[in-house]
């Protein structure tokens, strides 16, 4: 399922009129640090489990 530009400008035409050209910034904000704090949890958990895995080998 490709997402094309026409779908992609729609998204973005019905988020600015639900949530006005004001907000968007703070949305845009807050949504960053949600995906930077879910990558840095995924990349914890990794590392967990390389540790642990070492520690199986030893």
């Amino acid at each position: 399922m490709n997402i094309g530009l026409g779908e992609v400008i729609l998204i973005l035409v019905v988020v600015l009129l639900v949530f006005g050209a004001a907000r968007l910034p703070e949305i845009g904000k807050a949504l960053g640090k949600g995906i930077k704090e879910f990558k840095k949890e995924v990349n914890d958990i990794k590392g967990d489990e390389e540790e642990k895995r070492k520690n199986k080998r030893k």
